[in-house]
């Protein structure tokens, strides 16, 4: 698996990020999608990868800069024929590093609260995220958790 800083004009990063959008939107109320679209993963502040074996995307993820020492993990998907294969844990482990190597001290997240996300809740649990209030310019809400480590 080669991870790389995704390039967004790539259709097969467009459609992943299109399909990751779709299935948010089916599964949480609008006002709790907090999922990044591609003028979001655009912004300074975000460094986007994408995860390939060949030509054959696998994944993606992004860290959010919310300052010079708290990181947000956001848009982390993994393609639907990919699931189950490690794909996740291997992105996760590459933003993590990449927090460390900038020096930040905590890493964030958010992520939906309903059945759907209970997969992802246990990833981010094997790898010591404990689950926190609300951070950066989030506010309570029952269809999202909240989750945070010190690195």
């Amino acid at each position: 698996m080669k991870i790389i800083v995704g390039d967004l004009s790539d259709w097969k990063v467009r459609g992943l990020i299109t399909e990751h959008l779709e299935q948010m939107a089916k599964i949480s109320p609008s006002e709790s999608v907090h999922a990044f679209n591609l003028d979001g993963l655009k912004q300074p502040d975000v460094t986007f990868w994408s995860a390939w074996e060949n030509d054959t995307l696998l994944g993606c993820g992004a860290l959010k800069e919310l300052d010079d020492q708290h990181g947000e993990i956001k848009s982390m998907r993994t393609a639907t024929s990919h699931l189950r294969k490690g794909v996740a844990k291997r992105i996760l482990q590459h933003i993590m590093e990449e927090a460390k190597r900038r020096g930040y001290q905590r890493l964030s997240l958010e992520t939906g609260s309903m059945k759907a996300f209970e997969p992802a809740k246990r990833l981010y649990a094997s790898f010591g995220f404990q689950y926190c209030k609300p951070f950066s310019d989030y506010i309570e809400d029952p269809n999202s958790v909240f989750m945070t480590k010190e690195l």
